[in-house]
C-alpha cells in the first residue's frame, strides 16, 4: 500500500473559541515560552458526529526559539444526542517569524505561512462510540485569528 492508498474518514471539523485575552502566561521554562489558553466554546460537525465544545478546555501551548508552537490540547463535548466525550490532541504549529507575529497579534494568516497538525485521542462513556477509543486520529488546521478549526479524520477503516 502507498501513502496515497491509506484509507482514512473525516470524522468532524471542529472550530474552537479561544478565550485568548484570559491566557495565562506562564513564562520561559527549559522547553519554551509556555501559555494556557483557555477555550471557552465551539462546535463540531460531521457525518457521523456533532455537538458543541463546552467551556473549561485549554490549550497548553509551548513556543519554542526556533518558531515551532506544540500544541496541548484537552476539551469536553457534547454531541447533539447528550453524549459526553473527552477529547484531547497534540501536535505543532510551524511557520515563519513573520507569521508568528501576525498570529499572536490575532491577524489572519495566508494558508500557505503555516503548517498545523495534531493526533489526538478519544475517551467517551457511550457505547455507540466507544469505536473512537481505538482510532487513530489525525487532524490537519488552520488558523482564523486566535480560533483554530480543525478537519480530523479517522485512518484506518471504521469497525
Amino acid at each position: 500500500m502507498t501513502p496515497s492508498e491509506l484509507p482514512y474518514q473525516h470524522l468532524m471539523t471542529l472550530q474552537l473559541d479561544v478565550d485568548s485575552a484570559s491566557s495565562l502566561p506562564i513564562g520561559i521554562t527549559a522547553n519554551g515560552r509556555r501559555t494556557i489558553a483557555p477555550i471557552s466554546g465551539g462546535h463540531f460537525e460531521g457525518a457521523k458526529l456533532s455537538g458543541k465544545v463546552l467551556p473549561g478546555g485549554a490549550d497548553w501551548v509551548i513556543f519554542r526559539n526556533d518558531g515551532v508552537m506544540k500544541i496541548d490540547v484537552r476539551l469536553s463535548l457534547e454531541t447533539q444526542e447528550g453524549a459526553y466525550i473527552y477529547l484531547s490532541y497534540e501536535g505543532q504549529f510551524v511557520a515563519n517569524a513573520e507569521a508568528l507575529k501576525a498570529l499572536a497579534s490575532g491577524a489572519e494568516l495566508a494558508p500557505d505561512s503555516y503548517n498545523l497538525s495534531v493526533a489526538a485521542k478519544i475517551e467517551t462513556g457511550d457505547e455507540s462510540l466507544r469505536w473512537l477509543e481505538d482510532a487513530i486520529i489525525v487532524g490537519v488546521g488552520k488558523q482564523s485569528g486566535y480560533n483554530p478549526t480543525y478537519d480530523f479524520f479517522v485512518i484506518g477503516q471504521e469497525p
